[in-house]
């Protein structure tokens, strides 16, 4: 393995491990999750974040929508700041949940004080640091520190985090929080079958362009998927909602790129489609699924998976494609081009 990028290969193999430890992490704190809920009659849910974290919002607030049953919503914590009147636009009793790598960056944490200063519920935070601000303001943290990170982009943090968030949704709506149990099992298997089409791929130079297309709460991963390629590599990479590619985006697809797929197990036939139509125009696809697909390249993930805990697994492979195609365009991913680990604004 080349010196550039060794610490973001590192941290995203070790994801098998760190997975298990977010799950020590929320253990640890289930009481105190549980009397949160239990003590508070939330109206709605705000997540927010900022970039990754962002993206993390989305995909946690359709979640905890689809199993709590209680209104979520994901803003960019700078949307909060900037426009409360328009996000925090309720009196009703809401529940604020901060994600952040870091604890500090300076928006969410500017964030989880208007939320204060406006009266409005509770806060939960979900981070990889507990010794921060946005921890130690928070009515209840949880910090997975062995998910820290050397590299700037954003690999087992984000993955973590979301594992801690998928744990909050299983236990606000009731599932089975066993479920889960060998999430870092699974992910390990995605490696051991996997990699090498990881790399094949990020090394394809007849490749230029990368389309991530998801559906729902993948959506929010399929975001991630494309930050980390555009991040990491420099490379023209997009994301798009699976049905709405077809409304223009499409246009953009031809011989020299790679569709990827995040395939919903509620909505696979239309998705799917979706896919045939630019393996038509001469994409390369690659489908992540719950089921086998007809394409050439396909991740089948395990079908048994409930769907609360599912959304972490499309990304680990991705992240390999997009470290695999940074090294291809002479790119240091552990050091992205005018990129710093933490975003501090002093007028925010």
């Amino acid at each position: 393995m080349t010196e550039r990028g060794k610490h973001t290969f590192h941290e995203i193999m070790s994801q098998p491990q760190i997975w298990q430890n977010a799950l020590t992490a929320f253990s640890e704190k289930e009481s105190e999750l549980a009397a949160l809920f239990e003590n508070n009659t939330f109206d709605n849910i705000i997540v927010t974040g900022c970039g990754s974290t962002y993206y993390l919002a989305s995909t946690a607030a359709r979640l905890l929508q689809k199993f709590t049953y209680l209104p979520a919503r994901a803003y960019p914590a700078s949307e909060i700041v900037l426009y409360p009147d328009a996000t925090l636009n309720t009196n009703d009793n809401t529940l604020l949940i901060a994600v952040s790598r870091s604890g500090t960056t300076s928006e969410t944490v500017r964030a989880l004080n208007v939320f204060r200063e406006k009266g409005r519920g509770k806060v939960l935070t979900v981070t990889c640091n507990a010794q921060t601000p946005l921890a130690q303001n928070a009515d209840v943290f949880i910090a997975i520190e062995t998910a820290q990170e050397i590299s700037v982009a954003q690999t087992r943090s984000f993955s973590s985090m979301c594992v801690v968030l998928q744990q909050i949704v299983a236990l606000v709506g009731k599932e089975n929080l066993a479920a889960s149990e060998n999430i870092g099992g699974i992910c390990q298997t995605l490696f051991d079958t996997h990699s090498s089409l990881a790399q094949s791929l990020g090394e394809n130079p007849q490749i230029q362009k990368f389309f991530f297309l998801g559906a729902d709460s993948l959506y929010g991963i399929a975001a991630e998927a494309m930050l980390k390629m555009k991040e990491m590599s420099l490379s023209y990479s997009e994301v798009f909602h699976t049905l709405e590619f077809r409304h223009g985006p499409m246009s953009m697809v031809g011989a020299n790129s790679l569709v990827v797929g995040l395939i919903t197990a509620s909505s696979a036939a239309h998705e799917l489609q979706v896919l045939k139509e630019m393996q038509t125009k001469g994409a390369t696809i690659l489908a992540i699924a719950q089921t086998p697909t007809e394409f050439e390249h396909t991740i089948v993930l395990p079908d048994d998976v409930p769907a609360w805990s599912v959304p972490i697994l499309y990304l680990p492979i991705l992240q390999l494609v997009a470290y695999h195609r940074a090294l291809f365009n002479q790119q240091d991913p552990d050091n992205p081009h005018n990129l710093t680990q933490v975003i501090s604004l002093d007028n925010i």
